[in-house]
């Protein structure tokens, strides 16, 4: 009879196991697209209710303990949720950065429970699960101190870093094959941990503002690789599936970031791309600049027929999303055309403008992609940035010595008037001037990106009245 229970409960088990990898499946599939994205988030929830459901069912689970990491889980993570969307970046990062610990502290354990009867694959895989958790832990920790801004946003350089991360990691390798050969070293796996703590923070430190949406992605793609290996280790066929979906599409992403920079792994992670140029960007600070007002730049939008919105991170610093909304609709009443131009790492996080506006309730279908928008430019009779620096850096497109030439850049000089709301002529995370703001259909917007849009919706409003 006991036998007929155990075999029920596990066809159970694997049944809801099953639901939720198809769900997990749907919720990555939904996501990629802003119309269905709260079916995606609504399956990927569902999954996991029904993997911890399944999981709770297993035979030798001490409730208690549960109950108790449930509560404590409860009272760190709710008040962790309720952030700001400007602080949803490092948010995600220490999201990165807690799974990665889970997976790094289940490793230790069923490494101390097994070594040394343990197998070669097995420790193999062991080894890569606590190789990438631990350099995952911390290098999100310190992305996340980086966008913060509790560390410096510069990238942090010294001679022969490269070097000297190559060899930590080589170090850490080196303990994981002696560790499968002779897994009876157990005095070994501490440093083999201690060692990808230290390469996680050393990998993280020279990587520039500039690259952050990149190395949020790879982040995740980490994380979900060395779940997946924790898969392996504790024989769940869902951690597998679950951990290859999430590493794979972490890393998936990172390409399509990285082609967006015109840059490869090697270059974010290797490049120290972020570093201001302080003698370029003093000289030019001498050159003139066009400026306007509130007033001004209201009347030449409320001429336009054609408008294009350029949102940047000082839009989302400024929390300036639903001001831009009112700007749309004000606009929109008067019958101009108005969208907005979406670039792939604007903003600290993949999707992060997207997010934004899709927070102010802006139409999906006005969000348009660079490279779907970018042959408009040469028709629209205005081009507003908002806080966009280096993705609209005509540089990239003219100056061979420009750290970011080749970047594919959103071609907003092109438009008949340019106007770029920013509070001062300070460069971007790249580091880097922006000849954008010299041209001669160029005006300068300065001041808080909130307070600016709301000024000109003041001045729309009066004019239509």
């Amino acid at each position: 009879m006991m036998t007929v229970e155990l075999g029920t409960t596990q066809v159970i088990i694997e049944l809801l196991y099953l639901i939720a990898s198809v769900l997990f499946i749907l919720s990555l599939k939904w996501m990629s697209s802003p119309t269905t994205a709260r079916h995606g988030i609504w399956a990927g929830e569902a999954g996991m209710v029904l993997a911890i459901g399944g999981t709770l069912l297993n035979r030798g689970m001490d409730y208690r303990l549960i109950a108790t990491a449930l509560v404590l889980g409860t009272i760190i993570g709710v008040p962790l949720g309720r952030v700001q969307m400007t602080a949803v970046p490092q948010r995600t990062a220490l999201s990165h950065a807690f799974g990665a610990l889970c997976v790094t502290l289940v490793g230790s354990a069923e490494f101390y429970l097994r070594a040394p009867n343990i197998s070669r694959f097995m420790m193999s895989v062991l080894s890569l699960e606590v190789i990438l958790g631990g350099l995952t832990v911390t290098g999100s920790l310190m992305a996340a101190g980086k966008l913060q801004e509790i560390l410096p946003q510069r990238p942090l350089t010294y001679k022969g870093q490269n070097l000297v991360n190559f060899l930590l990691l080589a170090g850490a390798l080196g303990i994981a094959v002696f560790l499968v050969l002779h897994p009876e070293a157990r005095l070994l796996f501490p440093f083999m941990i201690l060692i990808a703590l230290a390469f996680g923070v050393l990998l993280i430190i020279p990587i520039g503002g500039a690259d952050m949406p990149t190395v949020i992605s790879l982040l995740n793609g980490y994380a979900g690789l060395s779940a997946a290996a924790m898969g392996f280790v504790l024989n769940n066929k869902l951690l597998i599936i679950a951990g290859a979906l999430d590493g794979s599409s972490g890393l998936i992403l990172s390409i399509i970031m990285s082609k967006a920079m015109n840059r490869s792994f090697t270059n974010v992670l290797f490049g120290a791309f972020g570093q201001v140029q302080a003698a370029a960007a003093a000289g030019e600070e001498a050159r003139p600049v066009r400026s306007a007002t509130p007033e001004e730049a209201a009347a030449i939008l409320s001429a336009a027929n054609r408008v294009i919105v350029v949102p940047g991170y000082g839009m989302a610093v400024a929390q300036a999303q639903h001001k831009v909304r009112e700007l749309y609709d004000s606009l929109s009443k008067r019958g101009v055309d108005v969208r907005f131009a979406i670039h792939p790492v604007a903003g600290r996080m993949p999707g992060h403008m997207n997010v934004l506006l899709a927070e102010a309730d802006i139409p999906y279908d006005r969000l348009i992609e660079m490279e779907e928008i970018n042959g408009d430019f040469p028709q629209t009779d205005v081009a507003l940035v908002i806080g966009a620096n280096d993705v609209t850096n005509p540089a990239a497109r003219s100056d061979a010595s420009s750290p970011i030439y080749g970047m594919p850049i959103l071609d907003v000089d092109k438009a008949h008037t340019v106007m770029v709301i920013k509070r001062s002529m300070n460069p971007g995370f790249a580091g880097i001037d922006n000849p954008l703001y010299y041209l001669d259909n160029t005006l300068m917007l300065f001041g808080d990106a909130k307070a600016f849009v709301g000024s000109i919706v003041r001045e729309l409003s009066g004019g239509h009245g």
